[in-house]
């Protein structure tokens, strides 16, 4: 999933999913993973006839990772999926994105809320100026001192 959403503002929720599920061969299979994006994200699920365009900046952001999730992938790449959007609703799209890694689709996330990113990943690396400086386990790294002055402000 790209930065910056991508959605297409003058289509319905409903239809922005199912662009995400062109591969999809049966329309059973479609609606069964629609529910489970609205289980992800219970807010699409409540404007599905809305168009697009007309959703909150995080609410495009959760259709954004909901359509790229009709796929069923098992690699999701997400681009700073934070950049813009309310903290609160910032929040509970990290806390789908986690549900997703622990039903099993492998995430790479890249997102400069270095604290948040930390967070929930497993593993993490640092990069400065394009190059790998430091790389690790989430939780140790989220302990380093150098990451901490740098990155964390403490």
């Amino acid at each position: 999933m790209p930065e910056g959403r991508a959605i297409f503002g003058g289509l319905t929720v409903k239809e922005n999913l199912e662009l995400g599920a062109f591969i999809h061969k049966h329309k059973a299979s479609m609606a069964e993973t629609i529910d489970d994006v609205v289980a992800l994200f219970p807010r699409i699920g409540e404007r599905m006839k809305q168009e697009a365009g007309t959703l909150s900046g995080g609410e495009q952001q959760m259709l954004a990772i909901g359509r790229a999730l009709m796929a069923r992938p098992a690699l999701l790449l997400l681009d700073e999926p934070s950049l813009g959007i309310a903290p609160k609703l910032v929040q509970q799209i990290f806390e789908s994105i986690a549900k997703v890694a622990q039903s099993g689709t492998t995430i790479v996330l890249v997102e400069q809320n270095t604290r948040l990113a930390l967070k929930y990943a497993q593993r993490a690396y640092v990069l400065r100026t394009g190059e790998i400086a430091m790389s690790g386990v989430a939780k140790e790294l989220a302990q380093n001192e150098e990451i901490k002055k740098l990155y964390l402000g403490g």
